[in-house]
């Protein structure tokens, strides 16, 4: 494939959301990381002769606020993929915009880890050139929209990189 046989309108589109599943992913790990801690605060309490209602009222108050931080964060997260880079808007407490070059994207994953299949999510990972840590993942895709994104990235970076050459 040529960069110049490549056309990077076609290519392009308007702002896009996560799905609305990836709500429930993250409400998921809120509860995990609700219950780990409220129980450990539950057998503090056990041990010290403290309140017993300690763990389930710590449990209680951290899956609150995680659940509600999941629907802010996915309220918040938008990509789109504009001609001469990829724009994410996300961030509950601070928001990040995030711009990324298609001349200096690397290479692009699409992955699906075992929580992510059940819930028939992907995700998307932009590596880029430049700095350490420097990748941009887009999480809560179908698995179709996942391996379009990959695709369009890919071809993109292509025709970039031809209008870069030297």
């Amino acid at each position: 494939m040529q960069p110049s046989d490549i056309d990077v309108a076609e290519l392009t589109g308007p702002e896009r959301s996560l799905e609305p599943a990836v709500r429930l992913v993250w409400i998921l790990r809120a509860a995990v990381s609700a219950l780990v801690l409220g129980t450990v605060v539950g057998a503090v309490a056990a041990v010290f002769d403290l309140p017993l209602w300690a763990g389930p009222a710590v449990f209680a108050l951290l899956f609150v606020l995680g659940a509600g931080r999941a629907h802010l964060r996915y309220e918040s997260w938008s990509y789109r993929v504009r001609t001469d880079s990829l724009f994410l808007d996300r961030g509950v407490l601070t928001q990040v915009r995030t711009v990324v070059p298609y001349v200096r994207i690397q290479h692009v994953d699409a992955s699906r880890g075992p929580v992510e299949r059940a819930f028939g999510l992907a995700t998307v990972v932009v590596y880029t050139a430049g700095s350490r840590g420097a990748d941009v993942t887009i999480p809560g895709l179908t698995p179709e929209r996942a391996d379009d994104l990959q695709e369009r990235l890919k071809r993109l970076a292509i025709a970039a990189e031809g209008e870069d050459a030297v």
